[in-house]
C-alpha cells in the first residue's frame, strides 16, 4: 500500500495562507539577511517593511537558500511520521535552494525534490498517486506553466547587479516597464512595454491571455505590494474574463522575489492546456 504523500515548497512558491492550508502544504522559508539583522521569509518581515527601510537607508536584504542539513531537518519528521514528501523548489537557475533539497533526500527514503524551473508555480495534486508518480507529473508540467511579471521600476534589479545603472535611467525616462518571462529556468525580458504601470497591467494580462487555452482551475494574480486594491480588483475581473478560470488567487511575493523586483511588480501565472 502507498504512503500517504505530504508536498512541502520552499518560501519562493509565495502561496497564501488560505492556499498553504487548503494544500496543507508545509513551507520551508528561505533566509533574509539585513544588516544585523536575519529573517526568515514570509516571518516577520515583509516586503512592505522592506521597501521603507530601503528608502530610508538605501539598505536591500541578501537572501539565501536553506543549507543540506537544514532540508535534512525539515524532511526527517514528515518521514518517520510515515509519509512520502514531493518538494517543491525555485528553478535552480536561480537558487541553490534545489541542489540542497536533491542531497538532503539522498540520505532519507521517500523524498522527491522537483525544480520547478520557475519563480511562482501552480501546484497541481493527484489524488491516489503516489510521491514519485506526482512528482514525474510535476515535472512533465512545468513546461506549461506561464509565469511571468511586469516591473513598475528597474531600481532594485540594478541595486541587486541584475541590470546596468544606464538601462534603468533609461527606462524611468522612457517609462519603459519591461516584461519577465521564465523560460529553460532562467528569468527574462520578453517585452518592453511603455506608459503608466496601471495601463500596462492591462495590456500585460490582456497579451497572456488573449487566445490562450487555461487550465480553468486556477489561475495567480501575484504582486510585490504596493498594488492599489482597487486595481488589483479590476485585474481579477479582466482574468476571469479572459481565461474562464473558476479561481484566481491573489498573492503577495515574499521579501525573496520582492529583493529583486521592486514594489508594484505584478505578473499572472497559469497552467495551458
Amino acid at each position: 500500500m502507498s504512503k500517504p504523500v505530504l508536498i512541502t515548497a520552499d518560501s519562493t512558491a509565495d502561496l497564501s495562507a488560505e492556499l498553504i492550508e487548503r494544500y496543507h502544504i508545509h513551507v520551508i522559508p528561505l533566509t533574509i539577511t539585513l544588516g544585523d539583522d536575519v529573517f526568515l521569509d514570509g516571518q516577520g518581515f515583509t516586503p512592505l517593511d522592506m521597501y521603507e527601510r530601503y528608502r530610508k537607508d538605501g539598505t536591500l536584504p541578501k537572501t539565501s537558500a536553506p543549507g543540506v542539513q537544514e532540508f535534512v531537518n525539515f524532511f526527517t519528521p514528515f518521514v518517520e511520521a510515515g509519509y512520502e514528501v514531493v518538494h517543491l523548489d525555485i528553478s535552480a537557475e536561480l537558487s541553490n535552494s534545489f541542489n540542497a533539497a536533491r542531497l538532503a533526500s539522498q540520505e532519507l527514503e521517500g523524498v522527491y525534490p522537483v525544480d520547478t524551473r520557475m519563480l511562482s508555480t501552480g501546484m497541481a495534486l493527484e489524488r491516489g498517486m503516489s510521491a514519485e508518480e506526482i512528482a514525474r507529473h510535476l515535472s512533465e508540467l512545468r513546461d506549461k506553466v506561464s509565469t511571468s511579471f511586469v516591473l513598475d521600476t528597474l531600481e532594485f534589479m540594478r541595486k541587486g547587479g541584475r541590470c546596468s545603472g544606464v538601462a534603468a535611467i533609461a527606462a524611468n525616462l522612457l517609462q519603459l516597464k519591461p516584461g519577465l518571462e521564465m523560460k529553460d529556468g532562467k528569468l527574462g525580458v520578453y517585452k518592453k512595454y511603455r506608459g503608466s504601470i496601471e495601463h500596462v497591467y492591462k495590456q500585460y494580462i490582456t497579451e497572456r491571455l488573449n487566445n490562450k487555452r487555461v487550465r480553468p482551475g486556477h489561475v495567480f494574480i501575484t504582486e510585490s505590494g504596493e498594488i492599489d486594491p482597487k486595481v488589483i480588483e479590476e485585474l481579477t475581473q479582466l482574468i476571469y474574463t479572459l481565461s474562464g478560470c473558476k479561481e484566481v488567487h491573489h498573492t503577495l511575493a515574499g521579501c525573496t522575489v520582492s529583493t529583486h523586483c521592486g514594489p508594484k511588480t505584478m505578473g499572472v501565472l497559469f497552467i495551458e492546456e
